[in-house]
């Protein structure tokens, strides 16, 4: 397209200085990744022993290839791809990167998070064909990845439409087109779709595998395999693309929290950027990472976060479609999830939702030590279970009107193990869950606990469900005078902790110790209501949306709610 040297690398700077000054809106997370590629140049030309490069050739390399091929449907088909300066800065950013020590690419995976129909597929058949045939990597092996084959063969059949419509590319790089594979007879490469229906995925020698819409991937399969498959390449690159979902115990959310982990450094090192900076810190050299979401205190209806999430809005994203979507999600709750999902990037809870999950997570608190609360009034929820599900144990206290809480969680280590929950493992290792060896989940650990607990604090009850405790309550009521109180788990019993929760969290009148794993039982939490009795019931889609840290809380605040500090009546008694 006749772009001079250097074009692509200034559109990029350009972009990122334009985000930090506000003048481009976006989320602190692409805030953040802006920032760190600055700093990152920044040290490259100033730090000697800094250990990566930024090569500006290489980064113009595949922005200028990219734009070589066309758009192959809508309203641009046959019409040379122009590419938008958010891509441009994604593209340059992971390509630019080079290892002083051995010439390889610094990056080795991607994971880029943004609502639909911001053309991420398209780029990302771009991409893919620039792996096959420019990045010089003799026989390599390409794969489009998904959970379906028919998901797979998006981005695919993408990229095989390109190539069947540019015979000067075929020509140049010696490319046979086919039905279900794409060959570069130059350098014997090969790209296909690759599915996690398919009898195995073993035997691949992966350079580069787009992983699209990660958040659908029920387990980590197909992930692990492609990762372990790059081992023998010198500078692979697995490029992960995904909406939000709803499952934050996948493998999407995994690889989504550390990427905002690692965000969460350069948010650290520059005083947060103006945001809170909430949640682990990582640094990783390797791995890069932008997402494109709404704040957590923008109003969703409001027309001018959109951009946010949107960073083609106007161009294949336009104003209207998001309006009209907006309109019909504001009027029926049933569209509401799908619309913060796909259209502002949000992850949401289960599909029929419950709790905001923005103002959930604005509530935690990393800092809290429930050693402060030493002395204090306490109340416990406690919901039990042996084998397969949680044993909950939940220590509220009030604070004035603000509702301070302590998950304990614990789940043996079999459970732990056999779930398909590929977070188990890791919270276990971070302490968020406590597990014990076997496949029962170990009671007597639980009641030492709240034995201790009734010496630290000023233990007020104890509800718990008789028809899954009774004779583990009676031993600590008889053996140790511990207030357990009996409480069946209905309607009657949850409505009014359910209205309280969701006020406190509304107002923000609640703080919770940040433990991954309770928010997202939070996360699952459907709350079901009668449409006689108007009674609410908290429940999940699924045996696998575990829900029993809030079950738990719910008991608690049940019991607690009754010793609530009313402000308002103090205050006016003390002016009489």
């Amino acid at each position: 397209m006749g772009r001079s040297l250097g074009y692509y690398v200034d559109t990029a700077k350009n972009y990122a200085q334009a985000v930090l000054n506000g003048e481009i809106p976006a989320c602190k997370w692409t805030k953040a990744a802006c920032r760190r590629q600055l700093d990152d140049l920044d040290r490259a030309n100033h730090d000697p022993d800094y250990p990566f490069e930024f090569k500006v050739d290489k980064a113009e390399h595949i922005c200028r290839f990219n734009e070589l091929l066309p758009h192959v449907k809508g309203r641009w088909a046959g019409q040379k791809i122009q590419l938008e300066p958010w891509q441009i800065f994604n593209e340059t950013s992971v390509f630019g990167w080079h290892r002083k020590d051995t010439g390889y690419r610094r990056f080795r995976i991607v994971y880029i998070e943004v609502a639909r129909k911001n053309a991420k597929s398209t780029e990302t058949s771009c991409v893919s064909l620039y792996m096959l045939t420019a990045d010089g990597e003799p026989g390599a092996e390409i794969y489009s990845a998904a959970t379906t084959q028919k998901q797979a063969k998006i981005v695919f059949n993408t990229a095989k439409k390109m190539a069947r419509m540019e015979s000067e590319f075929r020509r140049r790089f010696g490319v046979v087109a086919q039905e279900h594979s794409i060959y570069e007879v130059i350098n014997d490469g090969l790209y296909e779709a690759l599915s996690a229906e398919g009898s195995t995925q073993d035997g691949q020698n992966t350079h580069f595998a787009s992983v699209d819409e990660l958040h659908a991937h029920k387990t980590r399969d197909l992930y692990d395999v492609i990762e372990t498959s790059m081992g023998s390449r010198t500078q692979p690159l697995m490029w992960n693309i995904t909406t939000a979902g709803k499952n934050r115990s996948g493998i999407c959310y995994e690889q989504r929290s550390y990427v905002t982990s690692i965000l969460n450094a350069v948010l650290l090192k520059h005083g947060g950027l103006g945001y809170p900076v909430k949640g682990a810190v990582v640094n990783d050299d390797t791995y890069f990472g932008i997402i494109y979401t709404i704040d957590d205190d923008d109003d969703w209806t409001d027309e001018s976060c959109w951009p946010k999430a949107n960073p083609n809005y106007d161009v294949s994203v336009f104003p209207d479609d998001i309006r009209r979507l907006a309109e019909k999600a504001k009027k029926l709750s049933t569209a509401r999830n799908n619309f913060l999902t796909k259209r502002l990037n949000v992850w949401v809870n289960a599909a029929e939702a419950w709790m905001d999950m923005l103002k959930w997570d604005a509530c935690a608190d990393t800092s809290l030590d429930i050693a402060d609360f030493e002395g204090e009034e306490c109340f416990v929820g406690l919901d039990l279970a042996e084998k397969n599900d949680f044993a909950a144990e939940v220590k509220t206290f009030w604070r004035g009107d603000t509702l301070y809480v302590f998950p304990f969680l614990y789940l043996n280590d079999a459970a732990i193990e056999d779930s398909e929950n590929s977070q188990f493992e890791g919270w276990r290792e971070d302490g968020h869950i406590i597990g014990n060896e076997g496949d029962v989940t170990d009671f007597d650990q639980i009641a030492a606990d709240l034995i201790d607990t009734a010496k630290r604090f000023d233990l007020q009850e104890i509800p718990y469900d008789p028809a899954l405790s009774r004779y583990f309550a009676t031993k600590l009521i008889n053996d140790h005078s511990l207030p357990l109180v009996e409480m069946r788990q209905n309607g009657i019993t949850f409505t009014s902790a359910v209205t309280e929760l969701e006020n406190l969290v509304l107002e923000k009148k609640i703080k919770f110790k940040g433990n991954p794993a309770f928010t997202w039982m939070m996360s699952n939490v459907v709350v079901s209501e009668s449409k006689f009795s108007g009674l609410k019931h908290p429940t999940k889609e699924n045996a696998a949306n575990k829900i029993d840290g809030i079950i738990a809380l719910l008991m608690a605040l049940a019991r607690a709610v009754v010793k609530k500090p009313n402000e308002t009546i103090e205050q006016g008694f003390a002016t009489l």
